[in-house]
């Protein structure tokens, strides 16, 4: 491999580094004054609690002093983060092997670069400004101790679960969700504003919407009689990446030569690979959102593995009567339907109901990308055909599937009465925000990122190849790859 500009590399690794030094020893300067006093309380109050339990004291005074650890809960949440973060690189093969043989390398380097910048910008800010305190009138949260997440070092959440392993496991979809917007824009952006936009989508456009819809003081969470329904993702990952891709996708172009050239995926092998592991890791997606590891867990579980099992199947049969064959592609993307649609509602939905969204999910999905065929735009790997279609199906059509205990729990929230038609109109509502947010902020974003750093790829980059081009490196080893 060869390296460029070895000094600038290095003098650019020792500013960020030094960047991020400077901003810890911020905080640590603001804690120094006080630390003794701190330490020696807090080292007090661990020998009380070690003290009660070892001379048997009674409950009362334990939980006075501490909130006890559910190691079941712990240990599921535990898994359900690394499945989530096993999904990128799932996302990353699926995504490769549906580019030409030129781009493979490139088009994952999408995915693995988020799961490096969105990891760091979460712990910088990202969770502070999605379950911090409404400011700006609710537009995002924040709250100082959770920069750097110093805030909850020693912190249990009511349900038992150490706030670290909750802050991993929500930082997770902070990562793949813009890496799902790259599917819209593949094999046309540079690497470098690639980079720049999903550093700031996530600060712009994830972590405010997020703050929405799942912050205990977020407008969407506590719109109408139980808030809007968005169990592990719907609003905040699918739509949101969707419709961001759509319009990047538009404002960019088309790919060079798109329609007329044959872009033929270079490995549908991996392409399937890719989605065996979605499908794997969207247990946790789904299951871990129940932050749990109760009966809702077992419900988010069963209605995750129904609907992906009913999109792929009625894509298949869609497939078939429409082209006379079904192909595995075709199976890969009915089982994204299906589990994007029930992401939503995974938690307040029976199994017959996650089947009927993935099931209709797969028949719109499959009709967008008809549509886009017809249209001529270039979602080069279906990131709205798929993910935004089916968030929006997903998001709003759970409620004719809602649980009738949810309703009931609702109505009582309400004061006696609450309708499908009300529920209705809340996720409507939640939707349409989420679409005129995203697709606003995604087009201030691109616009300003191709005029000052370059977003669009140049047309002899393009024709030689992502891989070549922003890595100096071919993934299959072939010196003239299509």
């Amino acid at each position: 491999m060869t390296i460029r500009g070895p000094k600038k590399c290095v003098w650019l690794v020792f500013v960020s580094i030094a960047a991020l030094l400077a901003g810890q020893g911020a905080l640590w300067a603001d804690e120094v004054q006080g630390v003794g006093v701190e330490s020696e309380a807090a080292l007090n109050a661990t020998i009380d609690v070690d003290a009660a339990v070892l001379e048997g004291a009674g409950s009362g005074a334990i939980e006075e002093a501490t909130v006890e650890i559910d190691s079941g809960a712990t240990a599921w949440m535990l898994t359900s983060t690394a499945l989530v973060l096993l999904m990128v690189p799932g996302l990353a093969m699926f995504y490769g092997g549906l580019v030409r043989t030129k781009n493979v390398l490139g088009t994952m380097m999408h995915s693995f670069a988020a799961m490096g910048i969105m990891s760091v910008l979460w712990v910088v800010c990202g969770y502070a400004m999605c379950f911090g305190e409404n400011v700006f009138g609710g537009w995002f949260g924040w709250n100082s101790d959770y920069v750097f997440l110093r805030g909850i070092d020693t912190s249990i959440m009511d349900a038992g679960v150490p706030e670290y392993v909750f802050a991993m496991f929500q930082g997770k979809f902070a990562i793949i969700t813009p890496a799902l917007i790259a599917g819209a824009f593949a094999e046309r952006v540079t690497f470098k504003g690639y980079c720049v936009f999903i550093a700031l989508w996530g600060i712009l456009v994830y972590n405010p919407l997020c703050h929405w819809v799942w912050a205990g003081d977020g407008f969407l969470f506590n719109m109408g009689a139980n808030g809007a329904i968005d169990f592990a993702g719907g609003t905040v990952v699918h739509i949101s990446a969707g419709i961001s891709g759509l319009v990047a996708a538009i404002y960019l172009g088309s790919r060079r030569g798109y329609p007329k050239t044959a872009m033929p995926p270079s490995n549908l092998v991996l392409t399937m690979i890719g989605a065996g592991l979605l499908w794997v890791g969207w247990f946790g997606f789904n299951a871990g959102s129940s932050i749990s590891c109760s009966l809702v867990t077992a419900q988010a579980l069963t209605a995750t593995q129904v609907a992906a099992a009913a999109g792929a199947l009625v894509w298949m049969i869609i497939e078939g009567m429409h082209q006379g064959k079904a192909t595995a592609l075709g199976f890969a993307s009915g089982i994204l339907a299906g589990l994007v649609a029930v992401t939503p509602a995974a938690g307040v939905v029976q199994p017959a109901g996650a089947m009927a969204l993935g099931a209709i999910a797969a028949i719109a999905c499959y009709m967008a990308i008809l549509l886009k065929n017809k249209l001529g735009y270039d979602d080069s790997l279906d990131a709205f055909g798929v993910h935004g279609t089916g968030g929006i199906v997903g998001a709003i059509l759970l409620v004719f599937f809602i649980r009738s205990s949810w309703m009931a729990d609702a109505a009582e929230k309400a004061g006696g009465s609450w309708s499908m038609a009300q529920q209705l109109g809340v996720q409507v509502s939640a939707v349409v925000m989420a679409i005129v947010y995203a697709a606003v902020v995604t087009l201030v974003l691109v616009v300003l990122i191709e005029k000052l750093v370059g977003l669009r790829a140049k047309p002899d980059c393009e024709m030689a190849g992502l891989d070549h081009t922003y890595h100096d490196e071919y993934g299959y080893g072939m010196l003239n790859p299509n």
